[in-house]
């Protein structure tokens, strides 16, 4: 059987079938940690950066990322920069050379110039499907193969929801048969829609709070399967199974900003925001089918905005909202450090190494993850100058970093040769 195997390959090659085991399927990866499960890659790069494999410029305007499953790359954009409702929002489909195979609308784009107009969430990937939500609310699911679209609602209308300040910058996340996203409604607080048909499943019950700006966080605890919910104003622990609201946490900030995604481990939620908000750490305990949040410590200085977090070992890296490069102990709050490094920016963690990326002047970073200090090992300016600020999260995926600003895609090798 196994001489086989490389005969099956060569004809599936002739056959113009794509072969490939890159997977990046949904936003921050299949485990929610913004971690790459890839190996062998390069522990440092020439001055000028890791080789440029190419460059896809027809994207339209977006902050974000990519997801990439079975030889395809998807990513969102605006179709076209301004304002007017001629703007609409796309769902790109590109293959592994960054050559366009398809592209599809989903309604309507955001295009409030004094509100960064442009997409936010990251398209999901589910085996012959990709699933994609608008700032504006609007939920599809999309035939990853053609781009035709198969359902499609408006979350917002349908479940009696305002938009929030900057817009819904989710990105839906599928459990088994469900598609859960967060409206913020009079109707529901979190919702989980069929991901063949998109009717209703279940509805949690509405949380006092309009939606906030982070994706759904799945974890298990003591025989629940636990969706963490962030709004305006708490945390939310809602039973993925049946919408029951199985905890509500206060977790807020002047401005009403809550944009990272926790991290679970053992039985304690790590929480951080910017604006003021700092970070969390809480307990859950179990009493019978009710579940309690309490407070372990509270560190005010490390306080990521929205460029993510990762945790090494026993510390969590990330930026804070005035722009310094920290690490925080997980189990304490103790801050290992606080520099400045490329600035502030987003995160993202493969082969033993954080990958940066500074939201304001294109930079790029290699960054070891050492608690006690910021120790970068390489650095790189992106080549094309672009508006905006670079908010998309980085990926590496089969040995490339992907890096999206504005319309631009790149794509790196960062393999070892």
């Amino acid at each position: 059987m196994k001489h086989l195997i490389p005969l099956i390959l060569l004809v599936l090659l002739n056959t113009g079938l794509v072969v490939s085991e890159e997977s990046w399927p949904v936003f921050h990866g299949p485990k929610g940690d913004n971690k790459s499960a890839d190996e062998n890659l390069l522990k440092s790069w020439p001055e000028n950066g890791p080789p440029l494999l190419w460059t896809a410029d027809f994207l339209g305007f977006g902050y974000s990322g990519v997801t990439i499953a079975n030889g395809r790359i998807f990513i969102t954009g605006n179709e076209t920069q301004g304002q007017g409702d001629d703007v609409l929002s796309m769902l790109y489909c590109l293959d592994m050379e960054g050559k366009l195979l398809w592209k599809s609308e989903n309604g309507s784009g955001w295009n409030d110039s004094r509100k960064y107009p442009s997409t936010r969430a990251t398209p999901t990937i589910d085996g012959k499907y990709v699933y994609d939500e608008t700032p504006l609310g609007q939920v599809a699911c999309f035939e990853a193969e053609t781009g035709k679209k198969i359902w499609t609602r408006n979350i917002l209308e349908d479940f009696d929801a305002k938009n929030i300040q900057w817009a819904l910058a989710e990105s839906v996340v599928i459990d088994g048969n469900n598609v859960i996203c967060c409206p913020g409604g009079e109707k529901a607080s979190v919702a989980a829609l069929d991901k063949l048909t998109g009717k209703t499943v279940w509805e949690a019950k509405p949380s006092g709070f309009p939606a906030s700006y982070a994706t759904p966080y799945l974890f298990d605890f003591e025989g629940m399967h636990i969706a963490a919910v962030t709004t305006e104003g708490n945390l939310l622990g809602i039973n993925a199974e049946n919408g029951e609201v199985l905890f509500a946490h206060p977790f807020a900030n002047k401005l009403k900003i809550n944009a990272t995604i926790p991290i679970y481990k053992e039985g304690t939620l790590f929480m951080t925001s910017g604006y003021g908000g700092g970070a969390y750490l809480i307990r859950l305990k179990k009493d019978g089918n009710v579940l309690a949040a309490e407070e372990i410590w509270a560190e005010k200085s490390f306080d990521n905005q929205h460029g993510g977090i990762v945790m090494v070992g026993d510390y969590v890296y990330g930026t804070t909202h005035n722009g310094r490069w920290g690490s925080i102990k997980f189990t304490d709050g103790t801050i290992g450090y606080m520099e400045r490094g490329i600035g502030k920016g987003s995160i993202h963690y493969a082969d033993g190494l954080l990958y940066g990326l500074s939201e304001n002047g294109r930079k790029a970073a290699l960054i070891e993850p050492t608690p006690e200090k910021y120790t970068q090992i390489s650095e790189f300016v992106l080549p094309n100058e672009a508006e905006g600020p670079t908010w998309a999260h980085p990926v590496v995926c089969g040995g490339k970093l992907y890096i999206r600003h504005a319309q631009y895609l790149y794509c790196f090798d960062v393999r070892q040769k």
